[in-house]
């Protein structure tokens, strides 16, 4: 909840690069289009990355936080996102999307990866509501 003192006008339009079906992304996008904001959805399958793209998405976070953590790869131990550099992490994850955390989302010239609500609202400069026990991050399949 904002303070009088501190109200958001601002409605963001966002594009949304999803993993098409993906029931965490479904709810992350109608929290944010509850929130007065436009949501562009994109594959992010289908979009044309480069390394140089990718890696704006990520900004400081650190390499292991740029990894989908439910991606097969990284489950089974194929894939160790903490002992991978940069520039190794782009080069796996061009090769293979499902490697890349999700979402990856873009508005007014700025990027972020993941989906942490708090973290999202700053991103944008503006409030989401949520209900504060739901969680918007972690793959359903993998909670049960």
């Amino acid at each position: 909840m904002t303070s009088p003192g501190n109200t958001y006008a601002r409605r963001a339009t966002i594009v949304f690069y999803e993993k098409p079906g993906c029931a965490n992304n479904a709810r992350q996008k109608l929290l944010l289009r509850n929130a007065g904001h436009e949501v562009i959805a994109k594959n992010l399958f289908d979009a044309p990355w480069t390394a140089g793209r990718l890696r704006m998405f990520f900004g400081d976070l650190p390499v292991p936080e740029w990894f989908n953590r439910a991606a097969p790869r990284v489950k089974s131990g194929e894939i160790v996102p903490e002992v991978i550099n940069a520039p190794g992490a782009l080069a796996l994850m061009l090769a293979d999307p499902l490697l890349i955390r999700r979402p990856l989302m873009e508005c007014s010239g700025k990027y972020i990866a993941g989906f942490d609500a708090a973290r999202v609202a700053d991103w944008i400069g503006a409030p989401l509501v949520r209900d504060e026990h739901d969680d918007l991050q972690t793959c359903r399949r993998d909670a049960q």
